[in-house]
């Protein structure tokens, strides 16, 4: 396993002349950023824009490039981004770029069946946490093997939305014929194999598009395969080692997690690209024909295992909300940073139409609880003022054992945040869980400090019985 990449290997490769157009004051800062992945190289102009820079430039790509490759495709403004993994675990790090869950359409669809679920796919969201959970890109089949009928559906697909799309056909003359008209979008395109990998490389150069190779169930000739394809310049690669169900279904989760290890652990580049899984094999399957709704089960669920075990694109046909939702949270979770907790911003909020009698209440900034909070508030239709104190995203019991939510800061957010313009009583009430700050809050203040439930839907009948100004 390679050693750790270190700020001062890069730095000593930047420009140095601490410009700042990186919107950093220092290289060395930059060159940090670098490393832990919140800033891109494409930020130090110099180093794009200077010949003098260019062998820099070089070995920067080089010792910069992630375990597995970061590849993008997409129109401009919508492209997604998949690999560019530096761990194999995310306790290591954390990981970059979430799954791409990308849905099923065909070729002999029917013009209102490809509309609704075109529609229905670009629409979906789903709030979390105060994140937006949406699905990412198209799949687009070609079920005639007609390359014209490919064609004309790819260009409708492409008018109806401006989502990512996957063209899907082991043939180079129906991919060809989709990207004649939709090759501006930079399409991915699915497959090459054994048999076709030339004319496909040639359509990737031609057109400037990623390509997924694809020699499923063989990872010697899949690696052979990435092998041949670099040999030809094509290196925005996405891997297939293909997806199978009932008794090969182990087999898939093992020769997923086997490509991350070589990539990750043992800096094996022939297997370091990001992986494609298409749990929407499970509808082909002989022993579920006929079986829609235990199909849908099979694959909601080999979906969940694929996003655990490193898939970096995942290909559905299913769209009952129960096959999306657990899954689409499953990503989001497992997308976070576990190091940083969810938070949101500090600061006063108001619900319904407040007024200066309105109750103030205080929380931390930790989403969950936030979230919570608000939710609990909302549906009960309550005209109140919700103090958000900055707990550095910890959660109220957590925050006061850990000494993050103390009577000080609540003090100090009551001032900052000017609270008693707002109400005309001078009361707060605390949550349940920090009821041993109750005292100090009132000596440091000299307000009256109510100890709310413990539980954030106990709030309205707390409110009627204990509220009074």
């Amino acid at each position: 396993m390679a050693k750790r990449l270190s700020p001062m290997d890069v730095y000593k490769l930047l420009p140095r002349l601490n410009c700042g157009r990186c919107g950093v004051s220092t290289c060395l800062g930059f060159s940090a950023k670098l490393v832990e992945r919140t800033a891109r190289l494409e930020e130090c102009k110099p180093l794009f824009e200077e010949e003098r820079y260019k062998d820099n430039l070089a070995q920067l790509k080089d010792i910069l490039r992630p375990p597995v490759l970061e590849v993008a495709f997409g129109p401009p403004g919508r492209e997604v981004r998949v690999g560019g993994k530096l761990v194999l675990h995310r306790h290591e790090l954390r990981y970059m770029n979430p799954t791409v869950i990308a849905v099923d359409v065909w070729d002999d669809i029917g013009e209102s069946d490809l509309e609704s679920r075109v529609k229905f796919i670009e629409s979906f969201r789903y709030t979390y946490i105060g994140r937006e959970l949406r699905l990412n890109a198209l799949a687009l089949r070609c079920r005639s093997g007609n390359p014209t009928k490919f064609q004309n559906i790819a260009e409708r697909v492409s008018k109806l939305t401006d989502l990512p799309i996957i063209l899907c056909s082991l043939d180079p003359e129906t991919l060809e014929a989709a990207l004649i008209r939709i090759g501006d979008r930079r399409p991915l395109i699915y497959a090459a194999t054994e048999d076709n990998w030339k004319d496909v490389a040639e359509l990737a150069k031609m057109y400037r598009c990623p390509i997924v190779a694809s020699a499923p169930g063989n990872l010697a000739k899949l690696r052979g395969l990435v092998k041949a394809l670099n040999s030809e310049g094509i290196d925005e690669l996405v891997l297939d080692p293909g997806t199978y169900t009932g008794e090969g279904l182990a087999y898939t989760v093992n020769s997923f997690t086997l490509l991350r290890w070589l990539a990750c652990r043992q800096g094996d580049r022939l297997s370091g690209y990001p992986l494609l899984a298409i749990p929407a094999a499970v509808w082909v399957d002989e022993d579920l024909k006929d079986k829609a709704e235990e199909a849908g089960w099979m694959e909601a669920i080999i979906t969940a295992m694929m996003i655990a075990r490193y898939a970096d694109i995942a290909i559905i046909h299913g769209l009952e909300v129960w096959q999306l939702l657990p899954n689409l949270i499953l990503r989001e979770n497992i997308y976070t940073d576990p190091v940083k907790p969810v938070s949101v911003e500090p600061g006063l909020r108001e619900f319904g139409s407040p007024d200066d009698k309105s109750p103030l209440l205080v929380t931390t900034n930790f989403a969950l609880t936030y979230f919570t909070v608000a939710s609990d508030i909302e549906s009960a239709r309550l005209n109140c003022y919700l103090l958000v104190v900055d707990t550095e995203g910890l959660s109220v019991e957590s925050s006061v054992a850990g000494r993050k939510l103390t009577a000080e800061k609540i003090a100090e957010a009551m001032k900052e945040y000017k609270v008693s313009e707002k109400v005309s009583h001078r009361k707060v009430i605390i949550p349940g869980l920090a009821a041993r700050l109750k005292g100090e809050l009132e000596d440091l203040t000299g307000w009256e400090v109510l100890v709310g439930p413990r539980d954030s839907s106990d709030i309205p009948s707390f409110l009627a019985k204990y509220w009074k100004v």
